[in-house]
């Protein structure tokens, strides 16, 4: 089979073009689009757990862990223990973090104007690309 013909490898183009138009934009707000990635679940959700975070975003413990340990160090969000079960680690946004909320506004709208696409080809292209990472996601847990 050729490369071009693998859907695994337009997917993995396209993540790097997405990433790599967004880059720009998270320099000047000081992150990376992992720390994006986090921040964006906060500003949603407020306080959660680490767990929580993991689940929001699809990834490990072992991943999601040195992201705020970063974040952390930039004085974006805390840790700390849950009083109610010292097991559970909470996560909050500190207010240096609630503040760059406002000036990432614009990262999204970054990709739109790069990409030309309207807000209905947008709507289609997630509803898609959601179902394939769903069906996918089953079929990586059955073969577990």
């Amino acid at each position: 089979m050729l490369l071009d013909d693998q859907l695994c490898f337009a997917l993995y183009a396209a993540q790097r073009a997405v990433t790599a138009v967004y880059r720009p934009v998270l320099d000047e707000l000081g992150l990376t689009y992992p720390q994006y990635l986090v921040l964006l679940v906060l500003w949603e959700r407020g306080e959660i757990t680490v767990k929580e975070l993991a689940g929001a975003l699809r990834l490990d413990y072992g991943t999601v862990s040195p992201l705020l340990k970063r974040l952390e160090a930039a004085d974006l969000v805390r840790r700390e223990r849950s009083a109610r079960d010292e097991r559970s680690v909470l996560v909050a946004l500190t207010g240096r973090g609630e503040e760059l909320r406002e000036r990432a506004e614009c990262v999204p709208k970054t990709l739109l104007a790069a990409g030309g696409l309207d807000p209905a080809e947008v709507v289609r292209l997630r509803g898609e690309l959601r179902r394939l990472a769903e069906r996918a996601e089953g079929v990586a847990a059955r073969s577990r």
